[in-house]
């Protein structure tokens, strides 16, 4: 299985003065992917705040920042989930540019704009204590880990 891809467009809003985005944007794109890639394995955070009472947390970022995108860029961001523990996931995240003149990562062209690392943590909604992942979600990253993705 590949990286799951979730795609984005700079707005002004992403942006600095000089239309570059600016580099806490980037988060929001991250976290954005990260949320729908849950979401397209069939559930919301909302849903596992309000029926588990679980939510998840990053406990720890490191981001590699190798070129700038700019305002009205298509981007690509890639999300590929491990196992950390009993209640943290890390995801592998890359931002390329896509649409044209930005290649793809399918492709071979582009080069990542940002890579990044996010480790997760699973926690209680109400306390924000460590709370083991559900056995649907470790099921689901073993799965997708053992295929290569």
């Amino acid at each position: 299985m590949s990286a799951f891809r979730w795609p984005v467009r700079v707005y002004w809003e992403d942006t600095d003065g000089a239309g570059i985005v600016y580099y806490a944007s980037y988060l929001r794109f991250l976290e954005r992917a990260r949320t729908e890639w849950l979401r397209s394995r069939g559930h919301s955070q909302q849903e596992l705040s309000r029926e588990r009472g679980i939510v998840f947390a990053v406990a720890s970022l490191t981001v590699e920042y190798r070129s700038p995108a700019r305002l009205d860029d298509e981007l690509e961001v890639t999300c590929e989930p491990e196992p950390l523990g009993a209640a943290s996931i890390g995801f592998a995240q890359r931002i390329y540019r896509s649409g044209p003149g930005g290649g793809t990562p399918g492709g071979g062209k582009a080069a990542p704009l940002l890579e990044a690392n996010v480790r997760v943590a699973c926690v209680d909604a109400r306390t924000l204590r460590p709370q083991r992942l559900p056995s649907f979600l470790t099921e689901v990253i073993a799965r997708e880990t053992a295929a290569g993705g």
